[in-house]
This record gives structure tokens, C-alpha cells and sequence, in this order.
């Protein structure tokens, strides 16, 4: 239950699309833009540096910035292809996830608090949110960390 409503599968996948959209779209980007060896030729620096720069290009244009390191190469027509892709799926789609899950709180009557509710103004939510939080972005993005930022610090 969250404010008088009960969350359900349906608000839960709705949620979690929203909350795996934005990474799905830097990774998936940034994978392709390493498979393919054209757009590896962009980069002015091989190795950690050079996945960083793709990375950080892609993570900026799937939050609506659309800056790159300057020693990435991306006035090619593929990476102009790409972040404009990037930044319309990392606008909008988060914004119809968030849609759905509200039209579908919405709907649902609210129903009274019950021994098994979990008050949201207590330390034990706050500490489960930031738990929660931590591990979704944990898991999500140290791989692609590790491999760039991480192993570029390690390595000089």
C-alpha cells in the first residue's frame, strides 16, 4: 500500500520500466556503438578511456543533455542517429511509464490502513527506499563502470 493505494503487478511493472529505461537505453547504445568498428574509429583514445567517452556521450543524451568528451568523435551520421534516438526514448518513455502508473493509482479506490501497511514517514521505508535505490543502481551501471571510469583510474 503507498498512500491509500494498493500497489499491485501491474503499478510494480510499470514502476520498474520507468525505473530501467533510462539505463537499458545507455547501455544498449553505448553496447552497439562498441560492437560496431566504425563508430570504435571515433574515439580519439582507445581502451578505458575511450569506452568512458562512449559511455558518458551516451548517458548524456539518455538524460536530455547531449554533451560528449571532446575526444569522442560523434558528428558521424550513426552517432547523430543515435543520441537523437537516445534523447527522444530517454524523454518520453520514462514520461508514459509515469503516466500509466498514475492513471493507474488513479483508478483504484483508496482502501484503509491495515496492521501490514508500511508508513512512509518512518526510518525502516527511508532506510528499505534507500537500500533498494543503492542496489537497482549498483547493479545496473558498475559493470559498465568497471570496465571504463574504474579500470582507467586502476591502470595509471
Amino acid at each position: 500500500e503507498y498512500l491509500g493505494k494498493k500497489l499491485g503487478g501491474r503499478e510494480m511493472k510499470f514502476a520498474s520500466l520507468y525505473i530501467l529505461t533510462t539505463p537499458a537505453i545507455v547501455l544498449v547504445g553505448t553496447g552497439i556503438a562498441m560492437a560496431l568498428p566504425g563508430e570504435r574509429a571515433g574515439m580519439l583514445n582507445s581502451g578505458a578511456h575511450g569506452f568512458s567517452e562512449v559511455l558518458y556521450a551516451f548517458t548524456s543524451a539518455a538524460n536530455n543533455n547531449g554533451s560528449a568528451f571532446g575526444g569522442l568523435t560523434v558528428n558521424t551520421d550513426w552517432y547523430d542517429t543515435a543520441f537523437g534516438l537516445c534523447m527522444v526514448l530517454g524523454r518520453f518513455l520514462p514520461m508514459v511509464f509515469v503516466l500509466a502508473l498514475a492513471g493507474s493509482l488513479a483508478q483504484q479506490q483508496p482502501v484503509p490502513a491495515t496492521p501490514g501497511t508500511l508508513p512512509t514517514h518512518k526510518p525502516l521505508f527511508v532506510g528499505l527506499l534507500s537500500g533498494v535505490v543503492l542496489i537497482v543502481v549498483g547493479l545496473t551501471y558498475f559493470p559498465a563502470l568497471a570496465l571504463g571510469p574504474i579500470a582507467e583510474g586502476l591502470s595509471s
